[in-house]
């Protein structure tokens, strides 16, 4: 029974390995060459085979090109000297600390970026996106099969340091993320004009990536980067998935135009941006209240908590803090429903023509909801009765009297 759970981990991790760079090569494929259209990419896989098209696109892209490496080489290292250079205040993680400076990293990328574009096309990334996914796909396989022969050869039971965690998550995929939708924009204004859809997309994730570096310190202590391992799902997420698949609705609308009146487009960038204000306003009343012990107002009342004593892995007892008012008085995952609205709203620019746009939201839907049953099965083995109290006081995981 033993081997053949093996056998069929191997099996998953194989197949996972295999089929997620083709999605992220597809979807850049189809958004670049077939009008965005699904339709269209499924008519070639039907006309020259599902192989034969894989291997058609993936192989001139599989290591990359030299423009890639360098500007992979160049993006690293300038991040890399920001996060050691530029100043910030030492942050205490769960298991690691930190320097916050991600905000003045954002403005000085951003910056720097701009001023190159006197030398370099800012269209650049577009011009080399499908070498850079092709480059970025093979570094990440490699430093996986050196992470993978590790824990088989030299295991550890620590995990990676703070300034690991951050420059991989942080200052390679968020921060590529910001840079990467600027170039497709400039791409568009090449050669279309830019319209008021672009910038309605493009400025509200501009919006979410600065609340993500604002907050930087509330994501380093989420879940799957204080507990889970560095492995394929983070490390080759975060360097691929993320570029590829985050960006894919501005992708789509470098070569669809469309112009929305004044009012729509307000109207859109009012209610992402009203979303992304709420996500991070969630994220703060909760951390607020854990820092403070309970010892504050919520809402300008007593907050509604349930103080919950649990062992670490070392065996050291200590308590938390779970907040059942506020904003997690309305559900238990309520922070997921404005940053799902809020990806909505920046995904809405690209219309209802085709299905590629709404991938990432798609992905993104199922992400939040596998990461809330996640955490209330971690959540029920650590806290016990006391968790089931706070299900009770708080009944809803999602929306509120719905789900």
């Amino acid at each position: 029974m033993n081997i053949l759970r093996v056998l069929e981990r191997m099996a998953r991790f194989l197949l996972l390995i295999i089929l997620c760079p083709c999605i992220v090569l597809m979807v850049w494929y189809a958004n670049a060459f077939l009008d965005g259209s699904s339709a269209h990419l499924f008519a070639l896989f039907e006309r020259e085979g599902f192989l034969s098209t894989v291997y058609q696109i993936w192989s001139p892209l599989f290591f990359g090109s030299a423009e890639a490496w360098l500007i992979i080489a160049v993006f690293f290292a300038v991040e890399f000297t920001l996060m050691k250079v530029l100043p910030g205040k030492k942050i205490q993680g769960h298991s690691f600390t930190y320097k916050a400076n991600g905000i003045s990293s954002l403005v000085t990328t951003i910056a720097l970026f701009f001023l190159s574009a006197f030398f370099i096309s800012p269209t650049l990334i577009y011009d080399h996106f499908g070498e850079l996914l092709g480059a970025l796909n093979f570094l990440s396989l490699l430093v996986c099969l050196f992470l993978f022969a590790k824990g088989v050869f030299k295991p550890s039971t620590k995990r990676h340091g703070g300034e690991v965690r951050v420059f991989k998550y942080c200052r390679c995929g968020v921060m590529a993320w910001a840079l990467i939708i600027l170039s497709f924009a400039a791409k568009q204004y090449t050669l279309h004009g830019l319209s008021n859809a672009m910038i309605v997309s493009v400025a509200l994730q501009m919006l979410y990536i600065i609340k993500f570096f604002w907050w930087e310190s509330g994501y380093l202590r989420s879940m799957g980067l204080t507990y889970d391992r560095s492995g394929y799902c983070i490390f080759w997420g975060c360097l691929v998935w993320l570029p590829g698949i985050y960006t894919s609705p501005t992708l789509y609308l470098v070569n669809h135009p469309y112009t929305f009146s004044t009012w729509a487009a307000l109207s859109i960038f009012l209610a992402g941006a009203t979303c992304i204000f709420i996500n991070y306003l969630a994220d703060r009343q909760r951390h607020h209240v854990r820092l403070t012990h309970g010892d504050c107002t919520v809402w300008n009342r007593q907050p509604e908590l349930i103080f919950a004593n649990y062992k670490t892995e070392w065996g050291h007892e200590k308590e938390s803090v779970l907040l059942a008012s506020g904003w997690w008085g309305i559900s238990r995952h309520f922070h997921y429903l404005p940053e799902f609205v809020g990806a909505l709203c920046w995904s809405v620019p690209a219309l209802f023509n085709h299905f590629l746009p709404y991938f990432y939201l798609s992905f993104l839907l199922f992400l939040l909801i596998d990461r809330a049953y996640k955490q209330e099965k971690r959540c029920a083995t650590k806290y016990g009765e006391n968790w089931n109290k706070y299900c009770e006081r708080v009944p809803f995981r999602f929306i509120p009297f719905v789900y």
